[in-house]
């Protein structure tokens, strides 16, 4: 958890300082710029959109297959039904029943806490991922002259990549717009597939066993 928090500050710091943001942004661009920042040099959408589609897909899919998603859904599920029968005790006012069940409670909560705290222990990877990414769309876009930095957004008709809505910065909002949709995408693809194919394995196992 610690190594978590630490790795959070560093990433907030890269991300929201611009000095060291375009540092770390200049190093990644000696791998990024002979590629996607030629791609983008005219019009930085198709860049932006690839950057942020590789982005998120290797960060997605790295916490894909950290995660037991099976578990989780068992937990919830425990969990969920444990709440339902102790909001059922409390209107019975089965004061028994509501003596065992919140003594049972504390183990409910760990075990819902020991489901966070994995997801947790998979940031500081992610962010290793995501941080360089995205110090390079933001040195990127400081670069774009000539009136390539100003495109058409779902919010405006024209906008500066460079500018600012609040503290943040245009292409950080284009980013966000190009990216969260892809990623609960990808991430709801992937655990459809992974439940499909346990789905399978349970069905072929009881096959076996009925035969």
């Amino acid at each position: 958890m610690m190594i978590t928090m630490l790795v959070f500050v560093l990433a907030m710091f890269i991300l929201f300082d611009q000095g060291i943001r375009n540092g770390l942004g200049r190093i990644v661009g000696y791998v990024l710029d002979p590629t996607l920042g030629a791609l983008g040099q005219n019009d930085p959408v198709p860049a932006l959109f690839l950057t942020g589609m590789l982005m998120v897909g290797l960060s997605t899919i790295i916490r894909h297959f950290a995660t037991d998603y099976v578990k989780q859904a068992e937990t919830q599920k425990i969990t969920n039904a444990f709440n339902k029968e102790l909001r059922a005790a409390y209107q019975e006012n089965n004061k028994y029943k509501i003596k065992k069940m919140t003594e049972m409670q504390q183990e409910m909560m760990q075990k819902s806490m020991d489901m966070s705290t994995g997801q947790m222990k998979i940031m500081p990877v992610t962010m290793i991922i995501i941080v360089p990414f995205f110090a390079w769309i933001g040195f990127f876009c400081s670069g774009l002259t000539d009136g390539s930095e100003l495109i058409s957004v779902p919010w405006a008709d024209v906008v500066n990549l460079n500018g600012r809505v609040g503290p943040f910065f245009n292409w950080m909002l284009l980013y966000s717009a190009i990216s969260i949709p892809f990623g609960q995408l990808l991430s709801r693809l992937l655990r459809f597939l992974m439940f499909r194919k346990r789905l399978k394995e349970i069905e072929h196992a009881e096959s076996e066993a009925a035969q």
